[in-house]
């Protein structure tokens, strides 16, 4: 057994019945401005994804993780990570497992923590980014870099509920985008081509569009990084 399993706190420990941050969060989603779908948490699921992130139910992460199977905004255009649902088939922890930590119980130095229909991913710093750890950036995938958004976790629900994401995503929602989103699944995306970061493909409309699993767009983004020389 690794010694970050051993330093790992039971689920129990991190849920927190006194002060649970889910009342503070639910409370947002009451007044948001754009369209929220909470999905539902199966218990045990919810319990065993707590423990592998290892983070408390004070916090809105927590929260998340422990009272949702994920979050829907839009339609499903950005999705916010929990701990699964058939409709939304990532837990927090598994999505990073591989890609931010080998092995649950270790500090990460970023976190998957939401990612869109297009292909963009926010991740939270834990310093792999840059020294402002504890803040959300976007990875865009109209010139894959990780763009620094200067917002919390915290914030960054608040931007998912009540931002103008039209403004925000302008150029990059095609016509009839709604209809086609909601149909994609939690662990699909639309891959473009030609692709968005590049001259050709600067006109989303124009673009041909096809539904891949979000796990080989990921990696698709890493190794066109490194192609280009981005991460050495």
């Amino acid at each position: 057994m690794t010694s970050a399993q051993n330093k790992m706190k039971q689920a129990d420990e991190l849920i927190n019945k006194a002060d649970p941050e889910w009342t503070v969060v639910e409370d947002w989603i009451k007044n948001a401005k754009n369209k929220v779908e909470v999905l539902p948490a199966d218990a045990s699921k919810a319990k065993e994804a707590l423990y592998q992130t290892q983070v408390t139910t004070h916090s809105p992460m927590g929260a998340i993780v422990f009272m949702t199977g994920g979050i829907l905004i839009d339609d499903g255009w950005i999705r916010i990570l929990g701990s699964g649902n058939a409709k939304f088939n990532r837990t927090l922890p598994d999505w990073n497992k591989g890609k931010s930590f080998k092995e649950f119980g270790e500090n990460p130095s970023f976190l998957l923590i939401a990612d869109d229909a297009v292909g963009g991913f926010y991740i939270l710093n834990g310093g792999a980014l840059g020294s402002d750890s504890g803040k959300v950036y976007y990875f865009s995938p109209d010139n894959l870099e990780y763009e620094p958004l200067d917002i919390t976790y915290s914030e960054f629900l608040q931007f998912c509920f009540g931002n103008d994401l039209e403004k925000f995503y302008e150029g990059s929602r095609w016509k009839g985008w709604r209809a086609e989103v909601s149909k994609l699944k939690g662990d699909e995306v639309f891959n473009f081509y030609p692709f968005l970061w590049s001259k050709e493909g600067s006109d989303i409309d124009k673009n041909a569009r096809k539904i891949i699993p979000i796990a080989e767009q990921y990696s698709l983004n890493m190794d066109l990084r490194k192609q280009m020389g981005f991460d050495k």
